[in-house]
């Protein structure tokens, strides 16, 4: 179980790296960054389909790219990501100024 400091310091690095980074949010695009080896961090939230999660935990996996499953469903994510619509999945490619590639 992931305490609330720690989801709030995640959900607020990641706020810092959708001002100051890149990233890709969606399934197709976060496949797509992992195959090039773009991915530097892959998140997947709690309610992403299952099949889905798990071949994107393989490409990752293949690529030794890490992932994070957040701890909220794809609404508390996209939140957290500073967007109105939900988000399953979305990858890292540049942190920025964000020291969440470092964190965890």
């Amino acid at each position: 179980m992931v305490k609330k400091a720690t989801q709030e310091s995640i959900t607020s690095k990641l706020a810092l790296v959708m001002r100051s980074g890149k990233a890709v949010l969606g399934t197709k695009t976060t496949l797509k960054s992992i195959r090039t080896g773009k991915a530097k961090l892959v998140f997947i939230s709690n309610n992403c389909p299952p099949l889905r999660k798990s071949l994107i935990q393989y490409y990752a996996m293949l690529a030794k790219i890490k992932t994070y499953l957040f701890p909220g469903n794809n609404n508390d994510l996209g939140t957290a990501c500073g967007k109105f619509h939900a988000v399953s999945c979305l990858s890292i490619l540049d942190a920025g100024d964000s020291d969440i590639l470092t964190a965890e």
